[in-house]
């Protein structure tokens, strides 16, 4: 638009609702591909690992990011802490009632 009227970005953005501010603005936001591939390795070898340990453990290998950022691609990833399985709990004896009385046997 500004070479096709050749108008300052300053005009142009007047007659538009829009600030200059927004116009210049510049994203800082890097690419997450090698903290997900982190993350993805970090949860590969520990599984019972969670996003919040999952967080200390890039904070500690000098990783600066935020733990809202960590749980987000956490989520993205589709990892999510796997519950445990409760044990089954095997009957006292074989009929699946528990010895009561001491002297009785099934």
């Amino acid at each position: 638009m500004l070479a096709d009227w050749s108008v300052s970005i300053r005009r142009a953005c007047r007659v538009l609702p829009f600030d200059t501010s927004s116009y210049h603005y510049q994203s800082r936001r890097t690419d997450p591909a090698f903290l997900k591939k982190r993350i993805k390795e970090i949860c590969e070898t520990h599984v019972r690992y969670g996003y919040r340990r999952v967080y200390y453990i890039l904070r500690r290998d000098g990783w600066a990011v935020n733990l809202k950022k960590v749980y987000r691609l956490y989520r993205e990833l589709g990892l999510q802490l796997r519950n445990k399985t409760p044990k089954r709990r095997v009957p006292d004896c074989a009929c699946g009632v528990g010895s009561e009385l001491e002297g009785e046997s099934c």
